[in-house]
This record gives structure tokens, C-alpha cells and sequence, in this order.
């Protein structure tokens, strides 16, 4: 069954917030779209890369408008996984993987690659192919001194591109720490107000520090988590040394560092793998995605909070650890039945993109 229109999911969460209301949707156009990563700059301006048929899309500050800003195949680019805006140097750092392996047949290069657009204009204007065999160029987080680091996905390693560096360096590499076969390793990461790097792998789900010294990488240290993750995806800093993370699971966290444990807070559960998170003044937008073989286009939802809460959740709720978790996925396995009338949805429920295929469609959900 041919492709037509797929949605993407954003969702507002307040960092202090109790009640939602629903206020008017974004309809995001496009065959296979498949809402890998989010950013935003420090205008407002949100970007969605789109793993099922390459490209990036734009939500202006305060838009009701999901734009196609970035075609597919522009500049090479091909199936998108991270984005990052880089405001500091006015990039768009895109993560480019060819993923005909995968079923999806989209145009660009062949290989994985780091891509830098124009963050005002969409240009492209760097394209840095990852050294290793094999690569998968997930996420990118921006260090103190504007090198860029990228996750690679396939292989236990961190690369670091320097300030108009021409090559990679292989940063941060341990083998001990290599994905199991066929699975998604090194994914989400970012710095800390301490200087130091954290990372977090999707399979097994886990999260380390790496101590930096100068622009070198030093120990790595896994962090005791307070409860059992799932699925631990992009991960973005808040402040000092707490991050907000994307569980596929299907919570949006915030994450707090205490020496070497990490406090993991759930900020909202209910969401059909969340794959990102980031931060617009006060609110924290999320992307999630569903399967469906519906033909009717779906939905974004923009919310607006009212009341406050603690930690996101409502007074006198309590959510904990692995129940919370199986709670929240019923719930999205509820509403993405019931999404539309006639509609038959499948939900992904593995990180294991191979059993996607051109006929493949995502959808988003509305909590």
C-alpha cells in the first residue's frame, strides 16, 4: 500500500505545569515521514529531522506551520537521524545515513555523514564523512570550545570534529562497550555545566560520564541510575547537570547528576516511543512516533499549560520505575488504536529500524 501522508507528534510540556489544552494542530505533509530528532535555536524556531524519506522540517516561533526546509537530498543528506541548531555558529548539524539496508529508498549519498546547513538561509555548507566501517551518525552535541561530537550508533565510539576541522578524530572509543549485533549502541549526549560529556546507549540503556581534560577524553564512568530506563535516547542539557532525555519507552525525563548516580525524573509518560526533547523558553517540546497504514494526514498537537505541578507530574500522582513505564505504554498503545476512526495502527516497539519498509507510514499521537 502506497505511502501519503504521516505525521509527526510534538508535544508541549510545561516544566511546571498540571492541566493541557489541546490548541490548534500542525499538520506536517510528506510520504513516510518518520520524525527521528528535534532541535531548536535560540529564535524559537523548532527542526525535525525525517529519517523515513530524508529532509528536515521547520516550526517558525509561535508557527501553526510545519515547512519542508530542508529537502531531501539536498547537499547529499539522505535518511536524517540527529539534528542540532548550533546557534553560535549559525549550523544546522544534520546526522546523514544512507538506509537502503533498511528498506528506505532515499536520495543523498551513500555513506554516513556529518552535514552543516545554514541555519538562516538552509545552505549547505560542510559535509564530513565519518571514518569508521561501519558508521551510523546518530546525535550531536556542541563542546565548550564549538567542536562538534557526533555519537556513532554502530560502533563504540564518540568522534569529535574541531572548529573548521577537515577531519574526524576518533575522541572516545572503548570496545568493551560495542552494541549487541543488529542493535542501536552509543545514542544520545551532551555536556554538562562540569565540563564533563554524558552519553547514554539506547541498547542496553545505560548512561556514562566521560571526564574531559582540555579537549581530551579521559575515564568513563557508568552512572547508577535510579530506576530501570528503556530505550535511552537523544539526551539535551538543561542546566548545571541536568539533562532532559527521550525514553522509547515512551516517557520524556529529566535527568539530574549526583556525583555517580543519575536521578532520573519522569516529566510525562504516555508517549509512543519518543526519539527527543528540547527546550523553547519554558516549555519542552517532544517528538514520538507510531506506525499506521491510515491514508488521513495526523496531527500536531501544540498544548498549553495551565496550573503548576511538581516535576511535570500532577499533584498526588506517583509514577515509578518499570510500572510507570508498562502504564505509559498502554496508554499510547490505547490512543494510537483510537487515533482516528478506521484506522489500523502498528506501533513500533524496537529501535530496530530494519522492519520498516517504503510501505511503512508514522504516525504521531495526541496525549
Amino acid at each position: 500500500m502506497a505511502c501519503r501522508t504521516t505525521p509527526l507528534l510534538l508535544t508541549m510540556l510545561a516544566l511546571q505545569s498540571a492541566t493541557v489544552m489541546a490548541q490548534s494542530p500542525i499538520v506536517l505533509p510528506g510520504d513516510k515521514v518518520f520524525p527521528e530528532n528535534l532541535s531548536s535555536d535560540k529564535a524559537g524556531n523548532i527542526y525535525v529531522g525525517n529519517l523515513g524519506n530524508g529532509g528536515v522540517f521547520r516550526v517558525k516561533p509561535n508557527g501553526s506551520v510545519a515547512e519542508r526546509w530542508i529537502k531531501a537530498g539536498a547537499y547529499g543528506s539522505s535518511g536524517v537521524l540527529g539534528v542540532l541548531a548550533d546557534d553560535r555558529s549559525n549550523t544546522l548539524w544534520v546526522c546523514s545515513n544512507n538506509l537502503s539496508a533498511w528498506g528506505l529508498t532515499i536520495p543523498g549519498d551513500t555513506v554516513s555523514a556529518l552535514k552543516g546547513f545554514d541555519l538562516k538561509t538552509g545552505e549547505g555548507k560542510l559535509s564530513m564523512t565519518l571514518p569508521t566501517n561501519p558508521s551510523l551518525c546518530n546525535d550531536i552535541t556542541i563542546g565548550p570550545d564549538g567542536s562538534a561530537y557526533v555519537s556513532n550508533s554502530s560502533a563504540p565510539e564518540i568522534l569529535r570534529l574541531a572548529p573548521n576541522g577537515k577531519t574526524f578524530e576518533i575522541w572516545f572509543s572503548d570496545p568493551a562497550l560495542q552494541p549487541p549485533k543488529g542493535q542501536v549502541g552509543f545514542d544520545g549526549l551532551a555536556f554538562g555545566d562540569d565540563g564533563n560529556l554524558y552519553f547514554n546507549r539506547y541498547d542496553p540503556a545505560d548512561l556514562y560520564r566521560i571526564e574531559v581534560k582540555g579537549d581530551k577524553a579521559g575515564k568513563a564512568t557508568k552512572l547508577a541510575i535510579s530506576r530501570k530506563l528503556t530505550g535511552t535516547d537523544a539526551l539535551r542539557h538543561l542546566d548545571g547537570n541536568r539533562f532532559l532525555m527521550a525514553e522509547g519507552g515512551g516517557s520524556v525525563d529529566r535527568v539530574t547528576i549526583r556525583g555517580d548516580s543519575a536521578i532520573v525524573e519522569t516529566l510525562k509518560a504516555g508517549f509512543d516511543i519518543p526519539t527527543s526533547a528540547t527546550l523553547v523558553g519554558k516549555t519542552i517540546w517532544s517528538a514520538s512516533r507510531s506506525s499506521s497504514t491510515s491514508t488521513a494526514p495526523r496531527r500536531i498537537r501544540r498544548h498549553r499549560p495551565t496550573g503548576s505541578i511538581r516535576c511535570g507530574i500532577r499533584d498526588g500522582e506517583q509514577r515509578k520505575g518499570k510500572s510507570e513505564q508498562r502504564k505509559g505504554n498502554a496508554i499510547g498503545e490505547r490512543e494510537t488504536r483510537n487515533q482516528e476512526p478506521g484506522t489500523v495502527n502498528q506501533v513500533l516497539r524496537t529501535r530496530n529500524l530494519s522492519t520498516l519498509s517504503p510501505s511503512s507510514t508514522i504516525s504521531g499521537i495526541e496525549p
